[in-house]
C-alpha cells in the first residue's frame, strides 16, 4: 500500500520548495515557490507527532547542516538525511539522529561514472540496512538518467530494472525523484512510476509532480502499491493548493 512520506527540503538553511531542474551552484535562474517562515524543526516534530515515518531531510548546498541537525535532533530515527552524504560525514549524520543516509552525487565522478569502490566504501562504513540510494533521474532517449549534481549533470547509470537489480543488496532503500516534473505541480510521471512499481523488490520513495490527491491515488495505482510518495508544493503547509497535508495524514491511517 503506498505511503505518504513526508520531507524538508534546505536551501540557504531555510525550508524551501524549488522548481527541480533550476537549481544551479551559481543561482541563476533558481525558482522558488515557497520559503517557510517555520524552521526545519518545527515542520520535523510536526512529523513525529503525526507519526508520519520514512521521510526525508535534503540539504540543497551549502549553509543548512545546522537547520538539518535541529530538525534530526526534533525527531530522532525518523527522518532520512541527504545532501553532500559521503563516506567521511555519513557516520556523523546517523549519530546526529538520522535513521538513513541518502547518497547520489558522491557515488560518482566528476563527469558522471558510477564508482562500485565508493558504494562498497560506504557500506563498510554504515552498512547497507542504513543507505538509500538516490536515483533522481531526467527523461533522455535511454528512458530514464539518473542526474547529480542538483539534477545537472547525467550520468551513465540509467533506472531500468537490470540497474535496481544490481544495486538491491547495496541498500535499504531507493528514492527517486522524476526530475524533469519536480516542483512543476503539473502531474506524476506515470510511466516511470509502473516502472519503479513494477521492479519493486525494494523500499522505493517517488517524487515529481504530485498537484492532487488524484495523483496520490495515480501513483497507488501505477505502481500496484509499491511506491511511496512524497508531495512537496502541491502541499498546503508549503504554501500549495492542491494537496491538503490532514488529508494525506488521514491517507496513510488507512486500514
Amino acid at each position: 500500500m503506498t505511503k505518504f512520506r513526508p520531507c524538508i527540503d534546505l536551501h540557504d538553511g531555510k525550508v524551501k520548495q524549488i522548481v527541480g531542474g533550476s537549481l544551479r551552484d551559481d543561482g541563476a535562474g533558481l525558482r522558488e515557490n515557497f520559503v517557510s517562515e517555520e524552521s526545519a524543526a518545527s515542520f520535523a516534530a510536526r512529523y513525529r507527532a503525526d507519526g508520519l515515518t520514512g521521510g526525508h531531510v535534503i540539504k540543497l548546498g551549502q549553509g543548512n547542516d545546522e537547520a538539518a541537525r535541529e530538525a534530526l535532533a526534533a525527531y530522532p530515527g525518523g527522518l532520512h538525511i541527504g545532501g553532500g552524504i559521503t563516506a567521511d560525514n555519513a557516520e556523523a549524520w546517523l549519530n546526529a539522529g538520522a535513521s538513513h543516509v541518502i547518497v547520489t552525487s558522491w557515488l560518482f565522478s566528476a563527469d558522471g561514472r558510477f564508482l562500485d569502490d565508493r558504494l562498497d566504501t560506504l557500506k563498510r562504513r554504515v552498512g547497507a540496512e542504513r543507505l538509500v540510494l538516490d536515483l533522481s533521474c531526467r527523461r533522455t532517449v535511454n528512458g530514464w538518467t539518473v542526474a547529480m549534481n542538483r539534477w545537472q549533470t547525467l550520468t551513465d547509470l540509467h533506472v531500468t530494472p537490470r540497474t535496481l537489480d544490481r544495486l538491491a543488496d547495496s541498500c535499504a532503500e531507493f528514492l527517486i525523484h522524476a526530475a524533469d516534473v519536480e516542483g512543476l505541480c503539473g502531474g506524476i510521471d506515470a510511466e516511470l512510476v509502473a516502472l519503479l512499481g513494477g521492479w519493486g523488490k525494494r523500499p522505493m520513495t517517488y517524487a515529481g509532480g504530485v498537484a492532487t490527491m488524484d495523483d496520490v491515488l495515480k501513483v497507488e495505482q501505477a505502481s500496484g502499491g509499491k511506491l511511496d510518495l512524497t508531495v512537496g508544493s502541491a502541499l498546503d503547509v508549503f504554501g500549495g493548493r492542491g494537496v491538503r497535508y490532514a488529508d494525506l495524514v488521514a491517507w496513510n491511517r488507512r486500514a
